[in-house]
């Protein structure tokens, strides 16, 4: 996977070589890796999924398990109890969920079913669902309705997924109704964190939905490349690199 990332694609026979083993061998790990979303198969080697297409929810949310687990303890520790909070639909966030268990007396707006019912329970938490169609593959509600149900809410914070985060172009995610969500949550917060894996730095996503300028913070797992340091500096965007 490393060899992979770095290099977008990958020769079978080179992969053999480098990693000391039979072809063989590099065809049945990429078969398993191709079978998890995580490469796909092309004549005579392997490549990176197509960073302009998603794959699905479950299967996104064993992918870089660790970084947002990383990811979303560095973000908690960012959130105090009592905070009112926006929380839109993504693997990243249902981590950071997972991570604010063990705080207390927290408003929580969200259009993601496991959000909500992870954070419910939480001593003294009110927890409130997004309104609109609810999407099978992630229960994320989505739609005007979603919007309208946001609008009513001022939360002091909004943690936020994103598809894709380039230097040039900004915030990008992978469907209209998600972007569209995703702004009107950074509109309603008075700051908004942004929770992305490294490799959201690396791909795009055909939907823009803000700037950088938009946004206060970045948790993310590594170094982001150096242009996007630069343009989150130049933002005045705070970048914070779990541990």
């Amino acid at each position: 996977m490393a060899t992979v990332e770095q290099k977008g694609i990958a020769g079978i026979g080179d992969l053999a070589e480098t990693l000391r083993v039979s072809d063989e061998t590099i065809r049945r790990d990429v078969r398993r890796l191709a079978a998890r979303g995580l490469v796909r198969k092309v004549h005579g080697g392997v490549a990176l999924p197509d960073p302009l297409r998603e794959t699905a929810f479950r299967q996104r949310m064993g992918e870089r398990e660790a970084a947002k687990r990383a990811i979303a303890r560095a973000t908690a520790a960012l959130v105090a109890a009592g905070e009112s909070l926006i929380l839109d639909t993504g693997t990243t966030t249902v981590y950071v969920a997972q991570a604010l268990t063990d705080h207390y007396d927290l408003m929580v707006v969200t259009n993601c079913t496991d959000i909500a019912r992870t954070l419910a329970g939480g001593p003294g938490n009110r927890v409130y669902m997004a309104g609109g169609e609810l999407r099978a593959d992630d229960g994320a509600v989505l739609g005007h309705e979603a919007i309208r149900s946001i609008e009513r809410f001022r939360a002091h914070t909004a943690i936020l997924s994103v598809g894709a985060l380039d230097h040039e172009i900004g915030l990008m995610d992978h469907h209209v109704a998600e972007g569209e969500f995703s702004a009107a949550v950074i509109a309603h917060a008075e700051r908004a964190i942004v929770v992305a894996d490294h490799s959201k730095f690396t791909r795009r996503a055909p939907v823009r939905f803000a700037a950088f300028a938009d946004i206060d913070i970045v948790v993310t797992d590594r170094e982001p490349p150096r242009a996007a340091v630069e343009a989150l500096e130049a933002a005045g965007v705070t970048l914070v690199i779990a541990s």
